[in-house]
Order: C-alpha cells, then sequence, then structure tokens
C-alpha cells in the first residue's frame, strides 16, 4: 500500500471529522440562541407582569379607580410590541425555498405536519471537503406572511393552543370555583336567558349583520367571507369579560343581585360562545357543495350545540362529584399538599377528558368547578380550602393579565393581521347592536313574569358590562390562515382593547350617571339578602319567576339537601334517615362515622355555601310572646333578628 496514500486518507478522516464537529458546534450554537430568545420572550411578559402589578399597587394607594389592571396590562402591552416591532433587532431569519416533488401524494388543500429536509448526499462544504447526509424535520407553523420577519417578532408570538389548554382553564375554573352561589342561583333565569338565548341571537345579529356589511365593502374582501364566516365572527365577538366592572362592583359594594347577574352571564356565555363557534364549524363541514341551505346540516348543528353542551356539563360535574367521593372517603386529608395535589390535578382531568373525548373542555372545567366548591370543598382539610382559594385566584389573577399583555403585544409582532377600516368600524358597530339586542328585548319578555323585575337603570348597565375579553380572542386567534379570520382577528383585538380600557375606565361614571346605588349590596357569600330583594309572599313570586320556578328550586334543594350533600359530603342528616328502607344497608356503607358524630350547627359554620338551598328559609324578624315562655312577665313583645320558627 502506497504511504502517501494511507496519509491523504488520514487526513482526510480527520478533515472530515473535523468538519462534522464544526457542525455540530454551529448547530449548539444555534440552538442556545434560540433558547436566549425564549429567554428573552418569557422576560419581557415576566416584566411586564410585574409592571403591571406595581402599577396597580400604586393605583390601588392612590385610590384610582379610572383605569383597571387589565386595562394596564394592555397598554403596557401595546408600548412594548411597538418597541419590539420598531426598535428590535434585525436579525433576520434563514430560510430555503423548497418545493414538493411532482410525483408527490399527499393533500393539496391541507400542508403536511412535518416536512423532512434531505442534505445532498456527501455535498461538499465550502472548504470542498464532503459533508455526510443529514435529514432534518420541520414542523407545521402556519402560513407564511412575511418572509424576511425578525426573529424576535416569531418569539413574541404563541401557539393559540396554548390559550385553550394552559391559560384559559384556570381561569374558568376559578370562575365556577368562586362563584357566588346563592346569588347565582336566585337569578339563574335571567342569568340562563341572557347567557344562552342571548348570546346565542346576538351571534345571528351580529352575523347577519356583518355579512351585509361586508357585501358593501370593495370585491377583495367580500368575497373572502361567506355568510358562516360573519356567523363565526358573530359567535366569538357577543361573550363578555367584564373584570374591570365587577371590581369595580366589588369596591363599591353595588346590587348583589346585579353583580350575580353580570358575572353569572359572563361565566356562562364563554362556554355557549365556545360550544356554538363548533357547532357552527361542523355545520360548515356539513354544508352542501353549491352552498345551498340544508335542513339537516342545520338540524345537526343546533343537536351538536345541545348534545355537546350537555356532555360536556355531565363529564365535568362526574369529576367533580367523584373528587368528592375520593376526599371523603378516604384519609387524604391527613396530607394537605397531597390532597391540594389530587384536587388540582382532577380539576384539570376535567378539561383533557372533554376535549380527548371531542366535547368543550371549557363547559367541563367550569360545571366541574362549581361541583368542587359545593361538594369537594366540605371535605377538604383547613389548609387544603385556603390553598386552593388563593392558587386558583393567583392562576386567575397571572392568566387574565398574561393574556391581556400579549393582546396588545400581539397588535404590533403577529404576522397575520389585516387591518380593514371598514370592517373594524362595521364590527364596533354590530356589536354594540347584538348587545342592546341581547339585553333590553330579553330583560322585557323575564320583566313579564319576574318579581322584583330589573329596572331600566339595571338594564343599561347590563348593555354597558359588555366589555369583551379573553375568550373572544382566543377564539380568533385560533385559526388566521384565511384573509377573513385575520380581519376577524385584527378586529376582535381593537374591539378587546376598546372596551377594556374605555369602558372599564368609565364604569364608575356610569354607576353615578344611571343612579345604581352602591354601598348597599353584600359580596359575602354567608350575607342574606334582605327579605324583599329576593323573595315574594305570593305563592307566584320570588326571585326570577313564579310558582313553577319555585318549586323547581325546593324539588332540586330537597334532592342536594337529603340525597347528593349527605352521599359526597360529611353533611347531616345521614343517608340512613333520608334513604328508603330498602335501601338503608346501602345507606350506612356510604356514610361515615363523622356524619354520625359531627352536629348540624358545627358542619353549617364551615361548610361555605350551606345556604345555597334555596328553599331554606331565610333568617327574617320574628315576634315572640314572651308569656310563652315565661308566664306572668310583663306583655312586652320582643324582635329577634336571624331566629326562624325552626329555631324557636
Amino acid at each position: 500500500m502506497n504511504p502517501f496514500i494511507g496519509s491523504a486518507s488520514l487526513v482526510l478522516y480527520f478533515v472530515t471529522r473535523c468538519q462534522a464537529s464544526g457542525t455540530d458546534i454551529a448547530l449548539d450554537a444555534k440552538a442556545t440562541l434560540l433558547h436566549r430568545i425564549d429567554s428573552l420572550n418569557l422576560l419581557i411578559y415576566t416584566c411586564l407582569l410585574t409592571l403591571t402589578v406595581l402599577t396597580i399597587w400604586v393605583f390601588k394607594h392612590r385610590r384610582v379607580s379610572w383605569l383597571h389592571e387589565t386595562g394596564l396590562a394592555v397598554i403596557y402591552g401595546l408600548i412594548v410590541g411597538a418597541i419590539i416591532r420598531y426598535a428590535g433587532s434585525t436579525n433576520q431569519v434563514t430560510y430555503i425555498d423548497a418545493h414538493p416533488d411532482a410525483n408527490s401524494n399527499y393533500n393539496l388543500s391541507v400542508p403536511p405536519d412535518i416536512v423532512r429536509f434531505h442534505f445532498p448526499d456527501k455535498q461538499m462544504s465550502s472548504g470542498d471537503v464532503p459533508v455526510p447526509n443529514k435529514t432534518y424535520a420541520y414542523s407545521f407553523r402556519g402560513e407564511i406572511v412575511n418572509v424576511e420577519q425578525n426573529e424576535i417578532d416569531l418569539k413574541a408570538t404563541f401557539d393559540p393552543e396554548i390559550f385553550f389548554n394552559i391559560i384559559l382553564p384556570p381561569i374558568i375554573f376559578h370562575a365556577g370555583y368562586c362563584l357566588k352561589r346563592k346569588y347565582f342561583f336566585r337569578n339563574l333565569g335571567a342569568i340562563l336567558t341572557f347567557a344562552m338565548v342571548g348570546t346565542a341571537l346576538s351571534a345571528l345579529v351580529i352575523g347577519s349583520l356583518m355579512y351585509g356589511c361586508v357585501q358593501l365593502m370593495p370585491a377583495s374582501l367580500a368575497a373572502s367571507f361567506t355568510f358562516l364566516d360573519t356567523l363565526y365572527f358573530g359567535a366569538l365577538i357577543s361573550p363578555t369579560d367584564p373584570l374591570t366592572v365587577l371590581a369595580i362592583f366589588s369596591q363599591l359594594k353595588v346590587d348583589v343581585n346585579l353583580y350575580a347577574m353580570i358575572f353569572g352571564e359572563s361565566v356562562l356565555n364563554d362556554a355557549v360562545a365556545l360550544v356554538l363557534s363548533g357547532a357552527i364549524q361542523n355545520y360548515e363541514k356539513r354544508y352542501s357543495v353549491d352552498g345551498g341551505f340544508e335542513i339537516t346540516a342545520f338540524l345537526a348543528a343546533i343537536g351538536d350545540f345541545i348534545g355537546i353542551f350537555s356532555l360536556s356539563l355531565l363529564v365535568g360535574a362526574l369529576i367533580g362529584c367523584l373528587t368528592a367521593l375520593m376526599t371523603k372517603f378516604t384519609h387524604v386529608r391527613d396530607w394537605p399538599l397531597l390532597e391540594s395535589a389530587l384536587f388540582v390535578l382532577t380539576s384539570y382531568a376535567a378539561f383533557l377528558i372533554a376535549e380527548v373525548f371531542e366535547l368543550t373542555g371549557v363547559v367541563a372545567v367550569l360545571f366541574c368547578g362549581i361541583c368542587q366548591a359545593h361538594y369537594t370543598y366540605n371535605n377538604l382539610s383547613a389548609d387544603s380550602r385556603n390553598r386552593t382559594k388563593q392558587l386558583f385566584e393567583l392562576l386567575n389573577f397571572l392568566a387574565e393579565n398574561f393574556i391581556f399583555t400579549y393582546i396588545g403585544v400581539s397588535m404590533f409582532t403577529f404576522p397575520k393581521h389585516h387591518f380593514d377600516p371598514w370592517f373594524i368600524i362595521a364590527g364596533f358597530l354590530t356589536s354594540m347592536l347584538g348587545r342592546a339586542v341581547n339585553i333590553y328585548p330579553l330583560s322585557f319578555l323575564l320583566n313579564l313574569g319576574r318579581k322584583p323585575p330589573i329596572p331600566m337603570n339595571f338594564q343599561h348597565m347590563l348593555f354597558f358590562a359588555g366589555l369583551r375579553g379573553a375568550m373572544s380572542f382566543a377564539l380568533a386567534i385560533r385559526n388566521t390562515v384565511s384573509e377573513a379570520r385575520q380581519a376577524m382577528l385584527t378586529t376582535t383585538s381593537l374591539i378587546v382593547i376598546a372596551t377594556v380600557v374605555l369602558q372599564g375606565g368609565a364604569a364608575t361614571h356610569a354607576l353615578a350617571y344611571l343612579r345604581i346605588p352602591t354601598g348597599q349590596g353584600q359580596n359575602d357569600e354567608n350575607e342574606a339578602l334582605p327579605y324583599r330583594d329576593v323573595r315574594s309572599d305570593t305563592p307566584h313570586g320570588g326571585g326570577d319567576g313564579g310558582g313553577e320556578k319555585a318549586r323547581l328550586a325546593r324539588l332540586w334543594g330537597a334532592v342536594d339537601s337529603k340525597l347528593l350533600k349527605p352521599l359526597l359530603t360529611h353533611a347531616r342528616p345521614p343517608l340512613t334517615e333520608t334513604l328508603p328502607s330498602f335501601l338503608r344497608p346501602l345507606g350506612r356503607i356510604l356514610t361515615t362515622t363523622r356524619q354520625y358524630t359531627q352536629s348540624e350547627n358545627s358542619l353549617r359554620r364551615t361548610d361555605s355555601d350551606s345556604d345555597l338551598c334555596i328553599d331554606e328559609p331565610q333568617p327574617v324578624p320574628t315576634t315572640i310572646d314572651p308569656q310563652q315562655l315565661w308566664p306572668g312577665l310583663v306583655d312586652t313583645r320582643i324582635s329577634v333578628e336571624g331566629i326562624t320558627g325552626s329555631n324557636i
């Protein structure tokens, strides 16, 4: 063997190895750069949230009420987004144009999930040294709008699924877990009417009006919109997020029934809007090829709406009841940390189970939170009660402010905005009209049977409290492939920013202008409303309606207090006293020793929502004749507050 040939081969081998090592170093450097950009991105949002918290403290210290924390988060996000957009680094993303093989077999209407990029075998590098074949996989990100885009612009945006799977669940669960259920259920008729009928009606009105407006716009934009697109826009812009208004209500102690209606509607219409938007998409899948109306597709969409909402509610309620049983019949409460972890994991599992089975996780986690608060909370140890309340309150605060901060930042950094002034103006006007159709006609219908009726100034405040927020933005950013969806995202973002900053800041002035009394309502769950505010002495009166609703409320109260609470919690009376005689052996198995030994009063003091039972008599002034108790005393009458006939 020629020694020169062997030496040359050895040199070539070492050069190749060095070249490969240099490639690995370059790849490591690129990975390090991406890691630094990710860290910078998270640092930006962390600093924004920190600045928001500090500014909130200053505002609370100075008693500033004209701007809420969500408005602050949006404004700070807009400022930072503008800085990133116009003053950031000009480092551009490297790219290579790749074209599919003409013989490749894939669906041309839907891009592939992963693209495998193959370097040619033994490609010559700049040093005329062959580089072995390498294969890289690139996952689908979305349609490219601007190729020469800043790297930080790409990293300042998040995958929309993060909002649905990570950010939204704690917000929705907190709404259900901290719901003031006593006033919620007393105004249930109005809340369900506004949240379900009103949201669907608002979506239909907005969608129809927007479709008419789009037809009057330039042909390029009108051609990209169908009626289903505008109807989808109506569904995503209809849910409300009146955080700012509710915070002011809480500070000023506004009438608790008004608070309950606004909060209850905002809790439920998020879930309704999400299911409604999904039903519209399902209708589009069943739409005829020629674009005509099909009654079967329409009925199928309605069936999807009802079925998905009901099944999602059932999943959330079952998970909540399952958690209550686990905390009742195990001694996990002896280890509060494990108990709290179990509580959080099962609550999040309700969301994931619904999503896995193509239901709506938002609906499931909402009603899971309501069931957890009504049942599981009473089985938890004192440490776990405090920990779970504070944990979800903290997560809700951070998640809400993060979303509003991101809305501000994305106005400048998100690459798929489409600014069309006519569509934006039409969106603002139709969203206000849709809110008006939601409130005023339905209030008129409710007042036909509601005692006391909803006064006109309350109706005006319900209309004013129609701020848009996290759910509208999350639905809009989920799909931005077409020009129509990009215009929806831009308009939705602007409506959210305007309503949060302007309407939220004017909430105090609106209360004064509408002459809504303050300092009278109670937000404490255990405080009872005056008897006259929520009840009626007539057989057909009371709260939201007439005798039928009262009978339904009494029926639910009886089932809850005599069956569900004794089954799922340690509440009395035990099941051995409430079940029929042939089921009492089963009742003994499902009744704990604690239920037999503890007193009713001790349980009531620790039960967070013992006053939820709608049929429970309210404390009213009761007059007692002392002669009946102590004969011979002078004939005087004593008014005792808070003693019911059953306690005397």
